[in-house]
């Protein structure tokens, strides 16, 4: 793994996003793994690994989150930052198309920039996130969202535990992964979570229904969306929907709810092998 970071601009300065990379930088098969509302890109070491056999493999952490730095005091954490600073970040990479995964949050992020005209993306997997979220599910998440304090590091990992629940069949070795990339330590001795707790804040502003069907819509792309079947953000109906569209795959996680890990041997190959399938 190789870390490297790029500067992005904001409303009031700089600010720079760090990103990992896994394969060869001479690869021109490039796929840009995102994550969630509250991770990082520590999320997909396991999936950046097995997709690095085909893969230049990019993964950052979105501005606010893990080694990234934090939007300075007033700045709105949304969807237009964290499209310019992935604009940002494809000039950087100096390439002319990637292929896209993106968990919750970074799907929505991926939706939107494959939307556009003369997009670079040209595959897209969506984990867990479709046209339609509900406000009751960004309401859930924004109630464990916030500035938490942890007196031990046994004490974050009883909270993620108890927070991602759909993680329940990792290892402990990928708990204890999960928990040293999700915290970090303080100067008292104690722990907080990776993240800017003005997140939180943004997020417990904005909680209402969200629609993104006319953005999906505008969406010509091979896509395989990852379901977890007990899941609030991604509902029944929504996929039932979005099936409609034949250049869409269903990939469905039974009895999981928000979000699929991504970290599980099933779920990191059938999307390997989706890929592979789609590969011209």
């Amino acid at each position: 793994m190789h870390t490297d970071s790029v500067r992005c601009l904001n409303p009031t300065g700089f600010h720079n996003m760090v990103y990992h990379e896994w394969g060869s930088a001479e690869n021109d098969r490039v796929i840009v793994c995102v994550h969630g509302l509250a991770r990082n890109s520590r999320d997909f070491d396991e999936l950046a690994l097995a997709l690095s056999r085909d893969y230049r493999v990019v993964c950052p952490d979105i501005v606010g989150r893990g080694e990234s730095d934090w939007l300075p005091a007033g700045q709105v954490y949304g969807l237009p930052q964290y499209l310019n600073d992935i604009n940002t970040l494809l000039a950087r990479l100096n390439v002319d198309q990637v292929d896209w995964i993106g968990t919750s949050m970074g799907g929505i992020i991926g939706m939107s920039l494959a939307a556009l005209p003369n997009s670079p993306i040209k595959h897209l997997v969506l984990n867990d996130i479709g046209a339609f979220v509900p406000a009751t599910a960004l309401a859930r998440i924004s109630d464990y969202l916030g500035d938490k304090r942890f007196e031990t590091i046994e004490a974050v990992e009883a909270y993620m535990r108890n927070t991602y629940v759909a993680f329940k069949d990792l290892s402990d070795s990928q708990w204890r992964h999960l928990v040293k990339h999700g915290c970090k330590p303080l100067d008292d001795g104690s722990y907080c979570l990776h993240y800017d707790p003005a997140i939180a804040q943004a997020t417990q502003a904005a909680v209402q229904d969200v629609d993104l069907w006319p953005v999906w819509s505008a969406v010509n792309i091979p896509q395989l969306l990852i379901w977890g079947e007990e899941s609030d953000v991604l509902q029944e109906e929504t996929v039932r929907k979005m099936q409609a569209n034949d250049k869409l795959d269903l990939y469905s996680v039974p009895g999981v709810p928000h979000v699929p890990s991504l970290m599980e041997s099933d779920q990191i190959h059938r999307v390997q092998q989706w890929l592979r399938d789609h590969r011209k």
